[in-house]
């Protein structure tokens, strides 16, 4: 906390149902600082010429590396029952929820999709049965608008044949050279050549219409039967690297998260000058000149009155004390004067080989710890989970109004746990929570957010886009549970702390927020 400074601071229906004193002004970390009509719900759907229905086989495929199906007479229709609207949204709220999150849609458009992507399962089963031959699979383009895209050897004879269901406006037939038959057969051939095991080792890739041989694990990348099997595959063919290795656990226990990748929201433990030491909580990976990692957090956390020596931080000081960060000794990385509330930590020695991705990782993003809380009732439907870091909003845009969320990493243990006690109180627990943007006084950020001493320079970010906004720095006195639903809080803003950083480093030094995960070996960019 702050003592010294002051505070400033399935047919588709497009309709759908629907251990610290807490002192006003306190940080919170260190003690030192100053479309198409739709049919009628739940009516059959008729697939082809309006024959007699006729079971899609059971082998049908319609998956990367599935088998391939037998054959069902040209022609032949499916019949197809669309769910009632309602049905769907009650039945899926956590989906629901995600899609407008992610891809900022309404409830009725979330629903639509869902019931798209219902539809699409037994479609893909019927497409199969019907065009053996022509038909090359599908996969439902979120990004794109929620389509629904079906590839064809011979696109009109399956244009025609969906275009009369439910939604049909936003199902596309897009022409391919293969189709999905021949690919599967021919990723069989290659897996029995190679001594592995088809829809694991060699798969369909749908969107591209080709057959990848994964190489790695057990097929080796310079295995010399591998060129020639690839060339006489008969269908476009090629070898990927399988990334090993890469695993993340989707969420964890701020207190308890001592694995790769580091990621904002974790517990930091600083020891001080007098043998006490303080909590505080990662903010976000920054990138600082070419492209070394380090770690965002409060600056009140390391620079003050009882932090005149070099500071050390740690995840579980206790035990099993895991090495994190160290003080930089480069001028202009840490100040502390609100808004400039920021420590930009490199890694403290052999420390980043714990908290990187391993060597040779590709997806790499840059993550913030989404740890869910009683109090959160997001958590409700979502549950835990990661939020990739985007980019950062400058200041100047941020608006009240904004719903936002924070996380930290404060808490007072209970009898026998073994953590340093911030100062958060009983009954207060590590985790996100979600709020709203109230003023941008004295050059940061005010939120109506619950937070507790050993939060500061935790991140605040946009939930659905995953844009940083700023790091948490000081705000209403308060210890335990959350009862304060006023409770107010201010975050130091990010793009204010890159800007003065770059301004107080000499060199052409260049420090900018990282969208990539830290890494082991030579950066991403």
């Amino acid at each position: 906390m702050r003592l010294r400074r002051r505070v400033v601071a399935a047919g588709v229906v497009v309709a759908c149902a629907a251990g610290a004193a807490a002192v006003a002004g306190m940080p919170f970390g260190d003690t030192d600082r100053a479309p198409a009509t739709p049919t009628a719900a739940g009516t059959p759907v008729p697939l082809g010429d309006g024959a007699a229905p006729a079971a899609a086989p059971a082998g049908a495929d319609s998956g990367l590396g599935g088998r391939p199906g037998g054959g069902a007479t040209p022609g032949a229709a499916v019949t197809l029952r669309a769910r009632p609207a309602a049905e769907v949204a009650g039945d899926s709220p956590a989906s629901v929820s995600y899609l407008r999150d992610r891809y900022r849609v309404d409830t009725d458009e979330a629903v639509r999709r869902l019931a798209l992507q219902e539809l699409s399962a037994p479609l893909a089963a019927s497409l199969a049965a019907e065009f053996p031959a022509a038909y090359g699979g599908m996969w439902l383009d979120q990004a794109a608008g929620g389509v629904l895209t079906v590839a064809a050897t011979g696109v009109e004879p399956v244009r025609a044949t969906v275009a009369n269901l439910p939604d049909a406006a936003h199902i596309r037939v897009v022409p391919v050279r293969h189709p999905l038959r021949q690919l599967t057969e021919a990723a069989a051939r290659l897996a029995t050549t190679l001594d592995a095991t088809a829809g694991a080792d060699v798969v369909v890739d749908e969107r591209a219409n080709e057959v990848v041989v994964l190489t790695g694990d057990r097929i080796r990348a310079d295995d010399p039967r591998l060129a020639d099997a690839l060339r006489a595959a008969g269908v476009p063919a090629r070898a990927r690297a399988r990334i090993a290795g890469t695993v993340v656990q989707k969420a964890c226990d701020p207190r308890d998260c001592a694995q790769a990748p580091m990621r904002g929201g974790i517990r930091l433990d600083v020891p001080r000058d007098d043998g006490t030491v303080g909590g505080c909580t990662t903010g976000f990976n920054v990138l600082v000149g070419l492209r070394d990692p380090y770690v965002l957090t409060a600056g009140h956390c390391v620079v003050g009155g009882r932090h005149q020596l070099v500071d050390r931080t740690w995840h579980q000081f206790l035990g099993p004390k895991v090495p994190v960060t160290v003080e930089a000794s480069r001028r202009g990385l840490a100040e502390n004067a609100y808004p400039y509330d920021y420590a930009i930590m490199p890694y403290q020695a052999g420390a980043i080989g714990r908290w990187a991705y391993p060597v040779g990782a590709t997806q790499v993003p840059s993550l913030v710890n989404y740890w869910c809380v009683p109090d959160n009732p997001r958590c409700a439907t979502r549950g835990s989970g990661d939020v990739a870091v985007t980019g950062h909003v400058p200041w100047s845009a941020i608006q009240p109004g904004w719903v936002v969320c924070a996380t930290g990493a404060a808490y007072t243990p209970k009898a026998g746990e073994q953590y340093v006690d911030s100062g958060a109180g009983a009954g207060y627990l590590p985790g996100t929570r979600c709020g709203e943007i109230i003023g941008k006084t004295s050059g940061g950020i005010d939120v109506r957010i619950c937070a507790r001493p050993g939060d500061s320079g935790g991140p605040l970010f946009t939930e659905a886009d995953g844009k940083a906004l700023g790091i948490l720095s000081h705000g209403d006195p308060g210890q335990g549970a959350c009862t304060n639903p006023n409770e107010r809080n201010s975050y130091a803003p990010v793009s204010t702390i890159l800007d003065r950083a770059n301004a107080r480093t000499y060199g052409g030094l260049r420090i900018r927020l990282a969208t990539k995960g830290p890494l082991s070996g030579p950066a991403l960019r």
